[in-house]
This record gives structure tokens, sequence and C-alpha cells, in this order.
């Protein structure tokens, strides 16, 4: 599944986590229709516009306020899919979902961003605000994220606001 859309970035920030569900239930998860109101510790609301596959396209509405849209630009049954996301008529960050099955009841998930913030242009001059703050912020963000979803196939439950300590760029 190489992809030229994330050539456009410097560098990119991922984590990986290790879930004891199948690949088939997790995508069945991932790609549910409004499934960050399970998972998500900071989304209030994920509205959908359209849904699924390629040209799906969602909001996430986050507890501070902000409101992001999700514009879905491959779509990878039980694999993954690739998205841009940001705020409407703005500059945007690049993510990427994988699913790899471990075994029939093992899987791996991976969340990796290309984010526009100091990722775009000039390397020399990105290299500082993105490696001492923007990085750190956005890795323990998407930890947190992928916690959630693993304590929702845990525990079949939606996850609490904040639920694994707050974010500088997305709590209230």
């Amino acid at each position: 599944m190489e992809n030229k859309l994330n050539h456009q970035y410097n560098w990119n920030i991922s984590y990986e986590i290790v879930m004891n569900i199948s690949n088939v239930e997790l995508w069945k998860i991932i790609s549910s229709p409004s499934n960050l109101e399970l998972f998500h510790p900071f989304c209030s609301k994920n509205n959908v516009i359209n849904w699924p596959g390629k040209n799906s396209i969602d909001h996430i509405h986050y507890y501070n306020g902000m409101i992001l849209e999700r514009n879905f630009v491959n779509w990878y049954e039980n694999k993954g899919y690739d998205l841009f996301i940001g705020e409407k008529n703005k500059s945007k960050s690049y993510v990427e979902w994988r699913i790899d099955e471990i075994n029939h009841n093992q899987s791996k998930i991976k969340i990796t961003i290309y984010p526009h913030i100091f990722n775009l242009g000039n390397i020399f001059k990105n290299f500082f605000p993105f490696f001492f703050f923007i990085r750190p912020n956005i890795k323990k963000y998407v930890k947190q994220v992928l916690y959630g979803l693993q304590w929702y196939v845990l525990n079949k439950e939606k996850i609490s606001k904040n639920q694994f300590g707050s974010n500088i760029f997305f709590s209230p």
C-alpha cells in the first residue's frame, strides 16, 4: 500500500498496539460510522457526512470546541485507511490507520500522522518546533486514541472524556 500522498511532509509520528481481537472485528469497529464516539478520549461527537469507503467524510467535535474534518482518500477493507484531517479550508495533516493480523484472534493497529504544523517546507527552520513541541504532543495523542480503542475492545464500553489524561491540543 505505497502511498505518494504523504511525501510532501518532512516527518511522521506513529504508534502501534497489539490487541486481542481479530483483524475483521477490529476493522468493524474502526470502519463503523461515528466510530470515534466509542473510543476517542477527546471526541464529543463524530458526525458522518458521507460513509463508508473512499471519499468518506466526517467531522470530529472535540471537547475543547475545535471541529476538524476528515476526508478519506484510501480505504482498504480489513486493512485500514488514509485520510486528510484539519479545519475546513485550512492546511491538513495526513493520517494512516493500518491493521495487521497477528493470528486469528490478535491484531496490531498502527496510526501514523504526518502533521502539517512545522512539517512542510524548510526542515532546518521546522526541526526544533516539530521535534520539541509537535512530536511529543502528537505522539501522546496517538497513544491516548489507541489506548481508548483498546479500552473499548476489552470492555465494550464507551470511554470517558480525557480518560487517559489531557492533551494540550485537544482537551478543554
